[in-house]
């Protein structure tokens, strides 16, 4: 099996990543690390740790999904290990999903996750309502019950075969282009199977990721992802349950996109209500809930991001 490391001005965090690949009690993994052109030493690190233990390969910058197309274009393994260059894998993670999978080349495996800033033993498992075996479908529409929901690479064992079958990562999407690749894995496959025990951690807080871009092109990706999430999703089932979650989707995308892009806030507000009356309204503290009755959630949340709150 192959484990897939994009990498991009990672050389804070990367010797942690291999470490955990390399810690794997899965005796057989090939591990294909390609950098993006980093501007720091990540490539560095990368060969100090990691030796000949892995497959190094060296691209000028074109962007995380171009990225990961060379990643799979290098694999030759039967199962694909997606894992972004700050994230980490729990020591079995690899070896309990491979034996769900076993004989089941048509179905993918998920974990559970936790997320931590500095430590992972800050990390919380909290259970959520896909932590089962579901039908592909099914996990999508649970997923999204709340309009959210989790899909980042570390969560997912994919038989090669499938891989092929959802074709290749979406070179023209940058943020959030995780939900709509895994979107179509989910899709191309007859069963998705939870492995309990199975964990992966989920750095947040780094200055500057790429999920945490605010700018209009970030936004306009975002935009496009849930387009195109949805059609693939409705195109399978067209119910009240997906269109409901994706109205909430959009409504998620349009409290966090303003004031950053007020005029894209609004067609995704306007996409929302086309689906589904469910309405929901952006949080926050006392403060932020005072003024948003007295003069709308959209001053408040101008507001707020001039406060320096995201």
């Amino acid at each position: 099996m192959s484990v897939l490391i994009p990498c991009y001005n990672a050389e804070k965090y990367i010797r942690e990543t291999l470490g955990s690949v390399f810690a794997q009690t899965w005796p057989s993994i090939e591990v294909v690390v390609v950098d993006d052109g980093s501007a720091d030493d990540s490539v560095g690190v990368v060969e100090s740790v990691a030796g000949d233990r892995i497959k190094l390969v060296k691209e000028r910058h074109r962007g995380q999904t171009a990225t990961l197309n060379t990643c799979i274009a290098h694999a030759s393994g039967d199962y694909i290990q997606y894992l972004d260059a700050d994230d980490v894998l729990a020591p079995d993670k690899i070896a309990l999903q491979m034996k769900r999978l076993a004989g089941h080349p048509t179905s993918i495996a998920s974990a559970e996750w936790g997320r931590f800033h500095r430590e992972t033993s800050e990390a919380v498992f909290t259970p959520e309502n896909v932590w089962r075996d579901l039908q592909p479908i099914d996990w999508l529409a649970l997923s999204r019950i709340n309009g959210l929901g989790m899909m980042f690479p570390a969560l997912w064992l994919v038989p090669a075969g499938i891989v092929k079958d959802a074709g290749p990562w979406n070179e023209k999407l940058t943020l959030n282009n995780d939900a709509e690749y895994y979107t179509r894995v989910l899709l191309a496959s007859d069963r998705v199977v939870f492995c309990k025990g199975a964990r992966c951690y989920y750095r947040s807080g780094i200055s500057g990721s790429l999920s945490g871009r605010k700018t209009s092109d970030a936004w306009l990706s975002q935009f496009r992802v849930l387009e195109l999430c949805e059609s693939y999703v409705r195109t399978r089932e067209d119910s009240d349950r997906v269109r409901r979650g994706f109205s909430l989707s959009w409504q998620h995308m349009a409290h966090a996109c303003h004031p950053y892009n007020p005029d894209l806030a609004e067609r995704a507000l306007t996409r929302a209500r086309k689906l589904h009356p469910v309405a929901i309204y952006p949080d926050g503290g006392r403060a932020f809930r005072a003024i948003s009755r007295l003069i709308g959630w959209r001053i408040a949340r101008k507001l707020q991001t001039l406060s320096g709150r995201p």
